[in-house]
């Protein structure tokens, strides 16, 4: 199948690779101070933010890349996939050294792909879910429907129950839960960390879904994959795993009951927002337009989904960062992938989606290291994959589903829908 030469010497234009992307973190690249945000609301939330992003060193990386990639190359998916990591690499340097301008949109879309990029079925794009999203949750009273979700929980008070919890699964390895009041968003997750802003508040889910989504996937693979000392790059994050990571963490919140209409009504306005900033929407229009989206929301909350999507880019309009666009394809990706591997009856196939960061199309390059007896089993998974019994009816279900004709569940129920009526108590006709 491969030799243990070119096993090894794949394994070491694998870990060039790694070295190089490793010193390239791209959201660190192009993130804010958290000043930019205390300006635009002392200037009354009407002049443009000006953020401006320090320059890359240039150390050789390309060249290192050009050489790995030789070296690479072959007819095997595990050649395949070093050549991939390596295309990936040389693609986020070209993103890096165009932030502030036009050509920055180009490049994230080549590595992120935009609303615009199908998904699936290869026939919807991950705008057309959104739309759909916001569309049918906008019409939703929330409240009503007891699904408002109250952000009660202090920084300090997520910090101690995310620590108990955290400690769970990891035991001494566990995480540490910094607050912390150099952030922008409510919340951000490195290798070996989660940092909480001070000020912010949050709710019982907000709970769950940081430890399933940042805890249980992101610090869990980065783990699982730094085991892996053939390709370490395995315990990395790099744009050319954030699609399938991004999707396994928002299903994540899925299966453990974390997600909310506003959860996920956020994720589906950030693809809408990309779409608006593609057309040329500014940095102000998308502040309103989030606020709009949410008018009860810290103003404060607006503005950190507003800069995800210009940083990098143009604050003007015409240049967004299209990373956004990912977690809605990702995650209908990570559904189809579980509900296909669910036949085989084979928990191995859930099982590779643990042993580190990777993409789905690196799947073949990972079964192919497992029959080589090459790749370390994951230590560290959720509960909903160690135990599968929910997971597994779940997904057998769930397949049945696309075989339903809606139009007719619908016509079922149109007479009931349309011909509501409101039925007076006898106390109140009374």
């Amino acid at each position: 199948m491969i030799s243990s030469t070119a096993l090894i010497a794949l394994s070491e234009a694998s870990k060039i690779i790694n070295q190089v992307q490793i010193s390239l973190p791209v959201l660190g690249s192009i993130s804010w101070p958290r000043k930019l945000a205390e300006d635009f609301f002392a200037r009354q939330e009407s002049h443009l933010p000006e953020p401006v992003y320090s320059p890359i060193p240039d150390s050789g990386q390309l060249e290192a890349i050009r050489r790995a990639r030789k070296s690479a190359e072959g007819d095997t998916p595990l050649h395949h996939w070093v050549c991939r990591q390596a295309d990936t690499v040389e693609a986020t340097l070209a993103l890096l050294a165009s932030r502030g301008t036009a050509d920055f949109y180009t490049h994230s879309s080549q590595l992120y792909g935009n609303a615009q990029t199908p998904i699936a079925d290869g026939a919807h794009s991950a705008l057309d879910l959104a739309i759909r999203i916001d569309a049918m949750l906008a019409d939703i009273q929330v409240e009503d429907m007891g699904c408002w979700t109250p952000e009660r929980l202090t920084s300090h008070d997520l910090k101690l129950s995310l620590e108990e919890s955290l400690v769970e699964y990891f035991g001494a390895e566990a995480p540490n839960v910094i607050i912390s009041t150099d952030v922008s968003a409510k919340a951000v997750a490195g290798k070996n960390y989660i940092k909480l802003r001070e000020d912010a508040t949050f709710s019982d889910l907000d709970q769950v879904q940081l430890l399933q989504h940042e805890g249980l996937v992101h610090i869990g693979t980065a783990k699982n994959g730094s085991a892996q000392a053939l390709f370490p790059i395995l315990g990395e994050s790099h744009p050319g795993n954030a699609r399938t990571q991004e999707g396994l963490a928002v299903f994540a919140e899925f299966i453990s009951g974390a997600i909310d209409p506003a959860r996920f009504r956020r994720l589906a306005d950030r693809v809408i927002a990309i779409d608006m900033a593609a057309k040329g929407a500014d940095f102000i229009e998308l502040y309103r337009f989030f606020m709009s989206q949410n008018p009860h929301q810290p103003k404060m909350e607006a503005y950190e989904s507003a800069r995800r999507i210009v940083r990098g880019g143009l604050v003007k309009g015409g240049a967004p960062f299209t990373k956004d666009a990912i977690y809605l394809a990702g995650l209908l990706d990570v559904h189809s992938y579980l509900r296909a591997a669910v036949r085989l009856g084979e928990p191995r196939y859930m099982h590779y989606l643990f042993v580190g960061k990777l993409d789905l199309g690196d799947l073949h390059a990972i079964k192919m290291l497992d029959e080589l007896g090459q790749l370390v089993s994951p230590r560290f998974m959720p509960n909903w994959v160690t135990d599968m019994r929910y997971l597994l009816a779940y997904l057998a279900y769930s397949t049945f589903l696309n075989q339903i004709d809606l139009k007719a569940v619908h016509a079922r129920f149109d007479e009931l829908f349309a011909n509501r009526e409101t039925y007076e108590s006898p106390e109140d006709s009374a």
